[in-house]
């Protein structure tokens, strides 16, 4: 309720009267002032668009200068063309300066790990936390549906204390959020970035059409999810031996984890086998360790187990495929 409170203080700042929108979205006056209310995302998409076609500012009162119905939907085409996300993504950035200069957006990557980051030139005062998310957001919430992907974050900074309703971050960032930051930032691996653009002009216009739920809903499809699950896999494991420990690494749920699997044809296990198989290969070849020590290495509880498996790979013990080179 705390980002319908911010839009409701953005209709006062203009002297206009919020209610015929709090009741467009079902959404009772007196239960804005409610500590700890909750509203679901079909209210917060139906208040905000009520709320930004009525101010005629997409920037809902964050910026000294109101941004006019249409202003995000002309940074989204001129991000449409670039060859990858990673383009996109620093266009949008510094086409956002032509529209204001209350907050500056950047990306900076270093090695694999890549930052888009907040910073506010001037501070917007007490509407900061609705500012930065929903500046946030937006770019997020663009971002995936361009390359259609989740992003999943690696991590979200935000330069307030923790407020009262943080835990409404974990839906709105997925990925660890720290607060009292020097500044705001969304960390990503690079590899999204070098994912090509996916959309083209008509679906820009069908998209624009009904673009808020892109800000308030988490993209369900994660065109690296597999790189992700097989990465985990062999850097760690002994730690992702079950689906509930894999999918904390990487801050899914088991159930998501094997569904969003199954959209792109694959499966934990036979992740887990390729990943296991191509490891133990690899030290048979390479180095004289003892089998049990391979089975180990290879994220196998136990070498009869090992031996099992990789019988079932190569139709020989893991022994045996050695000698034979």
């Amino acid at each position: 309720m705390f980002f319908v409170q911010a839009m409701v203080a953005a209709y006062a700042a203009r002297g206009l009267d919020p209610t015929p929108a709090l009741h467009l979205a079902q959404i009772a006056p007196d239960s804005v002032i409610s500590s700890g209310a909750r509203i679901t995302a079909a209210q917060m998409e139906a208040m905000s668009e009520a709320a930004m076609r009525e101010l005629d500012d997409e920037a809902l009162g964050c910026f000294r200068r109101a941004l006019p119905w249409g202003s995000y939907g002309m940074l989204a085409r001129a991000s449409l063309s670039a060859p990858s996300l990673g383009v996109a993504l620093k266009r949008w950035c510094r086409h956002h300066a032509l529209l204001t200069d209350d907050v500056a957006l950047a990306l900076h990557t270093e090695g694999d790990a890549a930052r888009l980051v907040l910073t506010a030139d001037r501070q917007p005062g007490a509407l900061t936390e609705f500012c930065v998310v929903s500046v946030l957001r937006n770019v997020l919430g663009l971002a995936c549906w361009l390359v259609d992907s989740r992003i999943p974050l690696q991590g979200a900074r935000f330069p307030y204390p923790e407020p009262a309703h943080g835990d409404a971050y974990r839906l709105l960032f997925d990925g660890p959020a720290e607060f009292d930051q020097p500044h705001a930032a969304l960390h990503l691996d690079t590899r999204y970035l070098a994912l090509p653009i996916r959309r083209d002009e008509p679906a820009m216009s069908q998209m624009l059409q009904r673009a808020l739920p892109l800000t308030v809903l988490p993209y369900r499809r994660d065109r690296l999810l597999v790189q992700r699950v097989r990465q985990a896999l062999a850097s760690q494991p002994l730690n992702s031996h079950n689906a509930d420990d894999l999918a904390a690494q990487l801050n899914l749920s088991a159930r998501t984890l094997h569904r969003q699997l199954k959209e792109e044809g694959a499966s934990l296990q036979a992740l887990k086998d390729m990943v296991r198989r191509d490891r133990a290969t690899e030290l048979l070849q390479r180095t004289s360790r003892p089998v049990k020590q391979v089975a180990l290495a290879a994220g196998f509880r136990n070498e009869k187990s090992f031996i099992r498996a990789f019988k079932g790979w190569t139709g020989v013990s893991p022994g045996e495929w050695r000698e034979q080179g």
